[in-house]
């Protein structure tokens, strides 16, 4: 027989098995569905295993194989590996005004970061101050233009620093570090709020600068009397007759200089304070620390940097110095807690104490203004 012959009967025996399965043995397995290959006699099916030719002798399912009762199974507890982050978890649009829940920055971070931004903003003025130094020869000059109005006005600008710093540091918290996304995770924002809320916000900030000058006066009467008992009336009068910060600005201020200080207060020095403090040291204070230490340190540390040119004053007294330090320190730390209380009160939130810090400001000076032009 030649090599054609026999290759042409092989594909005629191939035929008839392709018919004779098709004819007696299943196409798709009755358990999974799924197709069975085309060999003659199959057994099992290659996918869930069933016993195809059991099923076809006795016209059922094959039973279920009874366990030994003699052999014990254990089932062994499911570990499943948690997710592995890398670097910061950014916060998404939808979330940016839902992070209580979230650590965010630390504990280092939070003092860091505003004292740098402090040092930053000294470090700029003072080289502005150092330029103009260089072209005026004449120090009785230069000392007239630093009491100024209106370069006092013009040098509150450097406090824009106290926005800047902060802005650009959480953008890597972000998956849109927008510029507005920044602002609204620190909490200068009025997403969510209607135009009623917002009208609330500005009456809420409002009463909170009037209850601002009623809590300074009372601390301010409370220290005195507590300092005059401890050290006696005549060291106390010694302290308070040193010439306070207000007073300089005041005694250089005519109506219009006024009124341009006033609202360089409410639109610069509030809100950059309030951005920098409460919308970053206190929020990341706060998540590290909780609420009650979070708002007593940044109501600390606020209150000190205002008072830091206390440390530059030569006293002769040491004494004086620590009563006078008391004198300002206790006014300043108290309205500084109810403003960081303020801010966890409004969901962290700073429309309602920016526009405390600014309008309690503004009223200092003018109220200021007024005592110091009737005496």
């Amino acid at each position: 027989m030649s090599d054609k012959e026999e290759k042409e009967e092989d594909l005629i025996k191939s035929q008839d098995n392709v018919e004779s399965i098709e004819s007696k043995d299943w196409l798709y397995c009755p358990i999974c569905g799924s197709e069975l290959p085309k060999i003659k006699n199959l057994k099992f099916c290659i996918k869930c295993r069933t016993n195809i030719t059991y099923i076809k002798e006795h016209k059922k399912f094959p039973p279920r194989k009874t366990p030994s009762q003699h052999i014990r199974t254990i089932s062994y507890p499911q570990y499943y590996p948690s997710k592995i982050h890398y670097g910061i978890e950014k916060i998404s649009d939808e979330n940016i005004t839902k992070t209580k829940d979230l650590k965010l920055w630390g504990i280092m971070t939070s003092l860091g970061l505003p004292i740098g931004a402090y040092i930053l903003m000294s470090f700029l003025a003072a080289g502005f101050l150092a330029m103009i130094a260089f072209f005026t020869t004449d120090l009785e000059s230069l000392n007239d233009l630093m009491y100024n109005p209106f370069f006092i006005i013009f040098s509150s600008f450097f406090e824009l620093v106290f926005i800047l710093v902060p802005v650009i540091y959480v953008g890597k918290y972000l998956q849109t570090p927008s510029f507005e996304n920044r602002l609204i995770l620190l909490g200068f924002t009025s997403r969510g709020y209607e135009r009623k809320g917002i009208y609330k916000e500005v009456l809420i900030g409002l009463a909170f600068a009037a209850i601002g000058i009623i809590v300074v006066v009372v601390s301010s009467i409370f220290i005195e009397i507590i300092l005059e008992i401890i050290f006696g009336v005549d060291i106390i009068r010694d302290a308070s007759g040193t010439t306070t910060d207000v007073e300089i600005i005041v005694s250089s201020l005519d109506i219009f200089s006024l009124i341009i200080f006033a609202i360089v207060m409410i639109l610069i020095i509030g809100t950059s304070e309030e951005i920098l403090f409460r919308g970053f040291m206190q929020k990341g204070l706060v998540r590290n620390l909780g609420n009650i230490w979070g708002i007593i340190i940044s109501a600390l540390i606020f209150s000190m940097f205002h008072l830091i040119g206390f440390f530059f004053i030569v006293s002769e007294s040491p004494l004086a110095f620590v009563v006078s330090f008391l004198l300002s320190f206790i006014p300043y730390f108290s309205i500084s807690l109810m403003i960081g209380w303020l801010y966890y009160w409004r969901n962290e939130n700073l429309i309602a104490v920016v526009i405390t810090h600014g309008v309690y400001d503004a009223i200092t000076i003018t109220l200021a203004f007024i005592v110091y032009g009737m005496v």
